[in-house]
């Protein structure tokens, strides 16, 4: 029994058991009611590792009593996707309903291998189910992700981890078997890192270290697994943890540590679109306006790793992780849709436009002012005439603080200054 790792001895079997998500699979949540009504669409599932997604669509393929294919992005082709289909296709003619088609890292799928899904998932022969940790609308093929709905996973909450650790403890015939003391949990939920396989694994390392009584606090746990580290990385579950490493060292302008988490990413065969992915973010929301030629620079990487693949591209990721950490940074313009969204988002006033910046395409906006009193900016002085843009409750509202400690914002904020007087200040 022990030899069966304890995150597949506590995987559950029906929602009533599955622990996290309770906008998909609360009262009343999405999930309920496909097995309620026995209807249910092609859908994507879109979130973090450890979250659930796999148990989710084996848990619905389980209670609708349906045939359930699986296949792997990693390790399957065109071919093994049309054996399954033609499989499904036999299925499907001694029953009504078609089989589940489940496809772990579809994002890994090529666009001749998603192509091949289309036909099947058009003609209803199967219900196809994608699991992924990236965004699917970079990663999915229109046609194919029109057709199915797309539900977001999220890391599960501290609430959801001590759930998951309480039944462990409880409800397992291997761990119950063992005198457990809880004394602490920061360190085993900072660790798992809000994944429910990630906490499993560490209670299987640290039961497997352990001969007699197994003490979890702080210090334990992060002793074990500084002495298990390569078995804690056997499985990639340190994947994120590097990728967070990469991130924060480009965010924090040190070109030698970001190029040795790259190397690390690299080696570890990590796909490098998905780190050219993260350059474009992090031009955008750690450099911004601080050096704006890092977007540009950071997309043309994206668009050659595309093109050439590796081994190839590790240069080309070398050169833009280096330029990116050795440039100035600001996030000056990521502070500033946020903070316009937060208002947004939860303002309920639903102001309108000033009538001055509506079009008026009909007679009738014409007569009620639509666009009346405009001032075309270019047909002043330095394309400039001072008018009120936002709505008037919320004149003078700043969202966009410019970072003045670098030399290009620091111009930025001389000039809505100089066209702005006090207004913004």
């Amino acid at each position: 029994m022990a030899t069966i790792p304890l995150a597949e001895r506590l995987r559950p079997r029906t929602l009533d058991e599955y622990i996290g998500q309770q906008h998909l699979v609360g009262e009343g949540g999405v999930f309920r009611r496909f097995i309620a009504s026995g209807s249910v669409p092609s859908f994507i599932l879109w979130g973090p590792p450890g979250v659930g997604k796999t148990t989710l669509a084996k848990i619905i393929s389980s209670q609708l009593d349906r045939p359930f294919y699986t296949l792997s992005a990693v390790t399957s082709g065109v071919k093994e996707v049309r054996e399954v289909i033609e499989k499904a296709r036999n299925q499907h003619l001694f029953n009504a309903r078609p089989a589940f088609l489940f496809i772990d890292e579809i994002h890994r799928f090529n666009k001749s291998q998603q192509d091949s899904l289309l036909g099947a998932v058009e003609q209803g022969v199967v219900t196809l189910i994608g699991a992924t940790t990236e965004n699917p609308s970079f990663e999915v093929i229109p046609p194919l992700l029109s057709r199915c709905q797309v539900y977001v996973l999220k890391h599960m909450e501290d609430s959801d981890l001590q759930t998951l650790l309480d039944r462990a403890l409880t409800q397992d015939e291997e761990m119950r078997s063992r005198e457990v003391e809880v004394r602490q949990t920061e360190a085993l939920f900072r660790f798992s890192g809000g994944d429910a396989r990630k906490l499993l694994n560490i209670l299987d390392i640290m039961a497997g270290a352990a001969d007699g009584k197994l003490v979890i606090d702080d210090e334990h746990v992060t002793q074990c697994l500084q002495q298990n580290i390569a078995l804690y990385d056997k499985h990639g579950e340190q994947h994120y943890d590097v990728i967070s490493a990469f991130i924060k060292s480009v965010r924090g302008s040190d070109p030698n540590a970001a190029i040795y988490w790259l190397a690390r990413m690299l080696a570890g065969g990590e796909e490098p679109r998905f780190i050219a992915r993260r350059l474009v973010i992090l031009a955008s929301e750690d450099i911004g306006l601080a050096n704006p030629n890092a977007l540009l620079l950071a997309n043309a990487c994206f668009d050659t790793v595309h093109k050439i693949g590796m081994p190839e591209a590790r240069i080309t990721l070398a050169e833009t992780t280096i330029y990116l950490a050795t440039s100035a940074k600001s996030n000056s313009a990521y502070k500033a849709i946020n903070a316009a969204l937060s208002l947004v988002e939860h303002d309920t006033t639903n102001r309108p436009v000033p009538l001055h910046l509506r079009n008026a395409p009909t007679r009738l906006m014409d007569d009620l002012g639509y666009g009346a009193d405009y001032k075309y900016a270019h047909d002043f002085a330095g394309h400039f005439v001072e008018q009120e843009f936002l709505p008037e409750s919320l004149s003078g509202r700043k969202f966009y603080t410019p970072d003045t400690g670098n030399q290009q914002e620091a111009r930025i904020a001389e000039n809505i200054k100089r066209l702005w007087g006090e207004k913004y200040k």
